[in-house]
């Protein structure tokens, strides 16, 4: 059975033009015929390449498997039949749907970032004051978009981004979408996202998964 289906996004900034990865850009990740699980495969047969400089979102019905792509990427979850090819060399960052489990660690923002290495002068001025505050007290929005920001401008190949819009208002989704294109200068970005503007605007390609 095919369990993905493919469709090219246009690009809003220049309408009628589709946004193509260079040809000669390395592949960063590969699934071939993968599926994927923990204690029985939940998704799959999934086969995909992933590309240097290209941002795929994972469409599709909650339970249809998408998460658990992303932590099969990440060694989260298992691999029952196929393979997911990559150089031992991929460094890979992963923001989890989930918010991190802070409650009671004296971390700040800036800390955060330190701990990925991504540059906190990247941050738009907006939120640059969080940098002085502990996690725990900012609010839902504010450690979301610092933690999708840790993950989205680390020194890393690949990121995965599971619904990084979550809790975040529209301005802070308008940030995001900035710092996609920053962030794919150099590495490759593969998320889950439910919000389909947010998805249109930062994707070169839209991936399907259907559920088994």
């Amino acid at each position: 059975m095919d369990a993905i289906a493919e469709e090219a996004i246009r690009d809003p900034v220049a309408p009628g033009r589709t946004r193509a990865v260079p040809p000669d850009a390395p592949v960063c990740v590969e699934f071939r015929d993968v599926e994927a699980g923990y204690d029985r495969p939940v998704v799959g047969p999934m086969s995909l390449r992933i590309h240097a400089g290209e941002i795929i979102t994972l469409w599709g019905a909650n339970g249809a498997g998408k998460t658990t792509l992303l932590n099969a990427v990440g060694g989260a979850a298992r691999v029952f039949r196929g393979s997911i090819e990559r150089s031992a060399s991929v460094r890979i960052s992963h923001q989890h749907q989930n918010p991190l489990p802070i409650r009671g660690i004296p971390l700040s923002g800036r800390e955060l970032l330190a701990l990925t290495g991504a540059d906190p002068d990247s941050l738009p001025p907006v939120l640059a004051p969080l940098m002085r505050r502990r996690l725990s007290d900012l609010s839902g929005g504010q450690l979301q978009l610092l933690q999708v920001w840790a993950c989205l401008l680390a020194p890393v190949d690949l990121v995965l981004l599971d619904e990084p819009t979550n809790n975040v208002d529209q301005a802070g989704v308008a940030h995001l979408v900035t710092a996609f294109q920053t962030a794919r200068k150099g590495r490759a970005v593969l998320l889950i996202s439910h919000d389909r503007r947010f998805v249109e605007a930062v994707s070169d390609r839209i991936v399907e998964v259907v559920r088994r």
